[in-house]
């Protein structure tokens, strides 16, 4: 499930997959409506850790449960690539994404967040994009964290343009007249 956010972190799109997962209509979802979704025992590390990433408009990871559409827990992986404007370079948001990681598990593990490191887990087949724009964000953000594992660095700046454009076009697909993406 691909999403956007804006500087302050409001949720500006979330991608269709998102209802099919957790119940959750999308528009209830925007702003900070996602996390009524997000299990209330995990809920203050997944605030804490991307209040955190934001402050420093650092990536993020976040392992949590999702509440699914009768509110049962599912595990997932989240994480986010900050985006800057184009002309002054300041910080607009993130294009993220959540996978399904655990079908089926149960609480022993815990919730945790990692700021600075973003490493997209595998995607689960419940999770996969449904358009071909999140498929786009999908390959964008795994590339991202590709060339930082493995070289390539000077291909950063243009990765990291296209996931802004891609991440504007998302954005754009949810009317929002209140908050501009620029």
């Amino acid at each position: 499930m691909i999403f956007v956010t804006d500087a302050a972190g409001q949720c500006v799109y979330a991608s269709g997959e998102w209802v099919a997962f957790t119940g959750q209509q999308v528009r209830d979802a925007m702003g900070r409506g996602w996390l009524e979704r997000v299990h209330p025992d995990d809920r203050p590390v997944v605030v804490e850790t991307f209040k955190m990433a934001i402050a420093s408009a650092a990536e993020f990871s976040i392992r949590y449960r999702l509440l699914g559409p009768a509110n049962t827990p599912r595990w997932v992986g989240a994480g986010g690539v900050p985006s800057f404007g184009m002309s002054d370079h300041r910080f607009i948001g993130y294009l993220g994404s959540i996978t399904e990681i655990a079908e089926g598990a149960d609480d022993t593990i815990g919730a945790y967040g990692n700021v600075e490191r973003f490493v997209p887990p595998t995607p689960h087949l419940n999770t996969s994009p449904s358009s071909k724009l999140d498929l786009v964000a999908d390959h964008l953000i795994l590339a991202h964290s590709l060339i930082e594992q493995d070289g390539g660095k000077s291909a950063l700046p243009f990765l990291r343009m296209a996931l802004f454009e891609v991440g504007r076009e998302l954005a754009a697909r949810v009317p929002h007249p209140d908050r501009p993406l620029n």
